[in-house]
């Protein structure tokens, strides 16, 4: 199989996202090593160690961000139920990829390169493309070696899954009830008895204020509270300070014309007939023969090279679509096949050419130009990329030296912003154990309310906040937990009051109304105008509200339901038609038994799961016990 080509189409669309799912973090063994360090995790003797739960944790950081740009909080992966829950997925696809090895569950050679060529990101104009297939794994500072182990792993996988996800079991007669259920129509009028009128109905004196006051002190307790000064630093924020200039400029560009413009790139198709590594010498003759057969007519016939690839290659990918194999840089394809086909023009037919994977015959079809994009366009391009790489060394430089500083002249934050030129920051109040927005993330909360940053008044140690990110906190001002006096919570105190009893009384009338109304009496009462509703299609109703119409007896009409709204007032409903659903045709049928299916195949495979872990030897690192410590 080419190395580099996996140039089969068209079997399964896969997101590029497969390199980087929360379960795939496996790989082949020198991926997943440990690289040092006791393991983590333990599944039926095999180990998880930290460089593949540090892959992971980085991989899930890294989606995180790129979703929430400026909201991303770093601390977030500081905790330790995060960090359980990483570790668990990687557990469980450790064991699920056990399953599916000793179930004998395979993944074929054809249907690898046919998911790999499938996958969008590996394409370009439809087509698989072998250098956005080396730029993406690239980017992902990815070998094909290791990408394809873990695809192969992940399907491998996924055939055992989609075992149990894709045979779930649902009913026709269930379907058509849930149908029935979910699509019959009862137009209702409503009429709300608010709140608000019965708070001059109320009153909460001084003695009830403070009644409640003495029974709930947890309710007014505010926690431990610092203010601090702090310094941040990091590699983005010297990058202001860093000059490039022009002997430098010129010096990248010169250096690295790759990355300014594109090699020269060929389209080429071709017939493969292919050759087993362990074929005997007869099979090899019987395939050369063959070839020399198909390559005498393709030189015969040039224009019906595609239709000779169509009808003779062995290569299950590229075949159906004439042998063409897409643009390629050089490099890209396994030597022998890499040779031939940039020594052709365009047009020509190459003789035989052997690989490991048997004999090609190529049919160069055209060749684009490298493209160099100019200095003066490439420019500031470079001299960000200088700045930025000057900024981390100097980053790299700097920051033992001020987390020293910060340690070392602990009475003040001055000579460690002064080093990093940073500006001395004031905060807001800081509560102990509620993260906030950046920078107070766990670390940093921990590191201002230590006992020799709180206590001893030292400088905080300075904490990684982000990558490349560093804080030093000094505490200015510091406040014990306590409860809030009752000159502080009083007024809010007697508005929680007063609403509690309107509520009762709001309530009260509510259900006085609904039970008249249920007797058959006629209060006065003015009811908006009617709506049709579905236990799918609510109108906008609260749930509650809409559950009750639902559950009432309709047998005769109207019929009455009620219940509180999220404003703590009263919403009476009455049900005046209702309308069944019409004659049920087999696509909805057929819909609704999919959806049946799909729940009922994620059940079985929870509880398959559930029982793999039952009948495993599994340990687990306790990041909570850490965490206390």
């Amino acid at each position: 199989m080419f190395d580099f080509v996996h140039e089969n189409k068209k079997w399964v669309q896969i997101v590029l996202a497969l390199i980087i799912l929360p379960f795939a973090f496996w790989g082949i063994d020198s991926y997943r090593s440990s690289g040092g360090g006791e393991p983590l995790a333990s599944v039926n003797g095999e180990k998880i160690g930290p460089q593949e739960f540090d892959n992971a944790l980085r991989q899930q950081q890294n989606r995180m961000r790129e979703a929430m740009g400026d909201k991303f909080d770093q601390a977030l992966f500081d905790q330790p139920e995060t960090r359980h829950s990483i570790l668990e997925n990687l557990v469980n696809q450790r064991l699920l990829a056990m399953r599916a090895h000793s179930a004998g569950l395979v993944v074929s050679e054809e249907q690898l390169v046919q998911v790999i060529a499938g996958i969008e990101a590996f394409q370009n104009n439809g087509k698989f493309d072998k250098q956005s297939y080396a730029s993406a794994l690239n980017s992902q500072n990815m070998t094909p070696v290791i990408f394809e182990a873990r695809m192969r792993q992940e399907l491998g996988t996924r055939q055992l899954i989609n075992a149990y996800t894709m045979n779930g079991y649902a009913s026709g007669a269930v379907a058509d009830n849930l149908i029935r259920l979910n699509e019959q129509q009862r137009t209702i009028s409503t009429s709300e008895i608010a709140l608000e009128p019965f708070l001059k109905q109320v009153s909460a004196d001084d003695a009830a204020v403070k009644s409640y006051y003495g029974k709930n002190p947890e309710e007014f307790r505010m926690p431990e509270q610092v203010r601090v000064e702090y310094v941040t630093f990091s590699a983005e924020s010297l990058q202001p300070q860093m000059a490039v200039d022009e002997d430098e400029i010129r010096r990248y560009y010169e250096e690295r014309q790759q990355e300014f413009g594109t090699q020269e790139q060929r389209q080429a198709a071709h017939i493969l007939i292919s050759v087993a590594a362990q074929a005997s010498v007869a099979d090899r003759q019987a395939a050369r023969a063959k070839a020399e057969q198909l390559l005498q007519q393709a030189k015969q016939s040039p224009a019906k090279f595609a239709e000779l690839a169509r009808q003779h290659s062995q290569d299950p990918g590229s075949a159906p679509n004439g042998g063409d194999l897409g643009m390629f840089a050089r490099g890209l394809m396994v030597k022998p096949f890499d040779d031939a086909a940039f020594q052709l023009k365009p047009g020509e037919i190459s003789d035989l050419v052997q690989s490991d994977f048997g004999f090609h015959i190529i049919k160069l079809i055209a060749v684009q130009p490298a493209k160099i994009l100019p200095l003066d366009e490439a420019r500031e391009t470079i001299a960000q990329k200088l700045k930025l790489q000057k900024a981390s060394d100097k980053f790299a430089e700097l920051a033992e030296k001020f987390s020293n500083t910060a340690y070392e002249q602990s009475d003040t934050l001055k000579p460690a912003a002064e080093l990093v030129k940073m500006p001395v920051q004031q905060s807001a109040w800081l509560n102990r154990g509620q993260a906030g927005t950046p920078p107070w993330t766990d670390k940093a909360l921990q590191a201002v309310f230590a006992k020799e940053v709180l206590q001893d008044k030292r400088n905080s140690a300075a904490i990684e906040i982000a990558p490349d990110t560093l804080l030093a906190a000094r505490v200015l001002e510091h406040k014990p937990a306590a409860v809030r006096p009752l000159a502080e919570v009083g007024e809010s105190i007697r508005r929680k009051l007063l609403r509690q009893q309107a509520r009762e009384l709001a309530l009260k009338q509510g259900a006085d109304l609904l039970a008249r109304l249920q007797r058959g009496e006629t209060p006065n009462i003015t009811w908006k105008t009617a709506t049709a509703i579905t236990r799918e299609q609510q109108a906008g109703m609260d749930g509650e509200l809409v559950r009750q119409v639902f559950q009432a007896d309709v047998a005769k009409l109207p019929a009455y339901a009620g219940a509180e709204n999220a404003q703590g007032g009263y919403v009476l409903a009455r049900v005046e038609t209702v309308k069944e659903t019409a004659a049920i045709d087999d696509s909805k049928r057929a819909a609704y038994m999919q959806q049946m299916r799909r729940f009922t195949g994620d059940e079985l495979f929870r509880a398959y799961l559930a029982d793999a872990r039952k009948h495993a030897d599994i340990s687990m690192k306790d990041f909570a016990a850490d965490d206390k410590k």
